[in-house]
């Protein structure tokens, strides 16, 4: 069994990844930490838990009681935890901030998108988990940059849940203010754009057509719609078929034949794509799980791939469907 600890533990995604984790046949769950939390047990936080676990959240970190780390402590803590505590050197790390996504002189993490990065996560001992606006988007355009086809300006327009903006109530995430409404943020400047264009200019070297982020936050608990258009030259059918290609193997992400409704993806790992041409553009719509495939569901496949398992080994979600 793999042993595993879980840092910061009373958020929504580390929520979201203990529930994964309790039902996972190959892991068992050493410590979960909190330190606001500590002495309580989790499911007086994650309330869905409860007769699921007897366990508690602890104040301390047995690091050398545990094969893999799952830090769920939010941006700027993960980098600040890495640098202040000697790692045994068998320990797996699989982080789910920001703050080792984007390459630079020194950074040990490897890119923990699997469709795009899935031999160098098998020999990873560190990963960065992307961001949820970044893992639908980039499904939603890889196959194009893999063929160097992205040759002109690049629109995309995301729906995300409240869930997405963390367990913390904030000004923007308060129900009242949420409830029937929709509001657009961080217009062309959110933070994941960044990985995004890193790994659109990792299979297409240049790429420097423009790239045009509109996120918008929904009334919906969670999930992420996604919508993105560019020019594209070639037929529908080489569009799916190019689609079809670069996913062969990748078993969590499916092309729709029709156009999908958010639900059908709520509470799996899965995404679903869709594709439509209209004159000169090729539209794509990419739906994910903004949680699980977006965050804690993404994690545990980085684990399974890191730990030579099978890639779906506890992922096998239902969606809520209604």
């Amino acid at each position: 069994m793999i042993k595993v600890g879980i840092i910061g533990g009373a958020g929504y995604t580390a929520g979201e990844l203990l529930r994964i984790l309790l039902y996972h046949p190959q892991t068992e769950i050493i410590f979960v930490h909190s330190s606001s939390n500590a002495g309580n047990t989790v499911s007086d936080v994650h309330v869905d838990l409860l007769g699921d676990t007897g366990l508690k959240f602890t104040s301390t970190m047995p690091l050398s009681d545990v094969d893999v780390i799952f830090l769920c402590m939010g941006h700027g803590k993960s980098k600040e935890f890495i640098e202040k505590n000697e790692l045994p050197g068998r320990l797996k790390v699989v982080d789910l901030s920001h703050d080792f996504r984007l390459k630079r002189e020194g950074n040990e993490f490897v890119y923990g998108l699997p469709e795009l990065n899935r031999e160098e996560i098998k020999t990873a001992k560190k990963i960065a988990n992307p961001g949820c606006f970044a893992t639908g988007i980039q499904l939603a355009l890889l196959p194009l940059a893999a063929g160097n086809l992205l040759v002109d300006e690049v629109h995309v327009q995301a729906i995300t849940g409240s869930t997405g903006a963390g367990q913390k109530p904030t000004e923007t995430s308060h129900f009242s203010w949420r409830n029937s409404n929709l509001s657009a943020y961080k217009i062309f400047e959110h933070q994941h754009q960044g990985e995004i264009l890193q790994s659109l200019g990792q299979l297409q070297p240049g790429f420097s057509n423009g790239f045009n982020f509109v996120p918008i936050r929904g009334t919906h608990t969670r999930g992420i719609f996604v919508s993105a258009y560019t020019k594209f030259e070639g037929p529908l059918e080489e569009a799916n078929e190019l689609y079809q290609a670069f996913y062969i193997g990748h078993p969590f992400v499916v092309l729709s034949e029709k156009n999908p409704s958010l639900k059908q993806v709520v509470n799996t790992n899965k995404a679903v794509l869709y594709l439509e041409k209209h004159h000169d553009k090729l539209v794509i719509i990419s739906l994910t799980d903004n949680l699980i495939k977006g965050a804690s569901g993404q994690a545990v496949q980085n684990m399974n791939l890191m730990f030579g398992l099978d890639e779906k080994a506890g992922l096998n979600l239902k969606p809520v469907a209604f």
